[in-house]
């Protein structure tokens, strides 16, 4: 019985140290495949803040965006602020919005759906004409991560453009963000082919449920400490609580050093 159990334990030895050689390309095709399937993986943007006024880690890297002509931060070194605003349609706050940044000499991104531009061509207009860029959000608002097709994601950004000039006369700037932050390594190779940028952000809070709105305080205690050099802050102009306290949110990052650059100045 004693011989026995030697030869098991021995046999068991021996296929330990058997499998533990072939480990390391098991683990490296695993690896390999992970990687394949994640570039290729529906991503919603997300930030993980890791030290107060650092830049957050991105799930994306900004070297693997760059690549794309994608962002979501600027230097760290510089206390420059680039601010956004997602506008899927007219709530009545964008003309406040509007007053405060002019008040502050701000110019913003304002990124646009059809919706936005067949309802409020004349807020579109006065962005233009005050000096903002007006950026793609495509024309519906789909989840562009499960649009697979150039041609299909090509109509979503096309459609926008033409509207975008037929109500204004102009080109659309080539500032493109994906609805919801939805996004795909194919998704960031179809925008670049199309000759745009696309815009993450670095800075944002849960500011759009119309019925729940964050009271001043709560705004604040998100949109403070979280500031770092080189942040695109994404508000939405549908918010309420951002059209009140955006002229008190300004003054108190220009009193902290900061100062306000466009997506042109992102992007080098």
């Amino acid at each position: 019985m004693v011989v026995v159990i030697r030869k098991k334990q021995i046999l068991a030895v021996l296929l330990c140290l058997l499998l533990l050689a072939a480990v390391p390309g098991i683990f490296h095709h695993a690896s390999t495949a992970s990687v394949t399937a994640s570039a290729q993986a529906n991503t919603n943007w997300g930030l993980s803040f890791q030290e107060e006024g650092k830049t957050p880690v991105g799930n994306a890297s900004a070297d693997f965006l760059k690549q794309y002509n994608a962002y979501y931060a600027g230097d760290p070194a510089k206390k420059t602020i680039y601010l956004t605003f997602d506008a899927g349609y007219e709530n009545g706050y964008t003309p406040a919005i509007l007053d405060t940044l002019k008040k502050h000499n701000v110019k913003a991104a304002f990124f646009v759906v059809g919706n936005y531009i067949e309802t409020s061509p004349d807020l579109v207009k006065r962005m233009v004409e005050e000096g903002h860029i007006v950026g793609n959000h495509t024309y519906h608002h789909p989840d562009m991560s499960k649009i697979s097709a150039m041609e299909d994601f090509q109509k979503e950004i096309s459609s926008l453009e033409a509207l975008y000039k037929e109500t204004t006369g102009k080109e659309m700037e080539k500032f493109y963000r994906p609805p919801q932050g939805k996004y795909n390594e194919s998704n960031l190779k179809q925008a670049q082919e199309l000759g745009y940028k696309t815009i993450f952000w670095s800075l944002a809070y849960v500011d759009w449920y119309v019925d729940k709105q964050p009271s001043k305080e709560e705004a604040f205690d998100k949109l403070l400490p979280r500031i770092h050099p080189g942040a695109v802050v994404l508000l939405h102009s549908t918010s309420k609580t951002n059209a009140e306290i955006l002229d008190e949110l300004l003054s108190k990052w220009e009193a902290e050093g900061y100062t306000f650059g466009t997506l042109h100045d992102l992007c080098g």
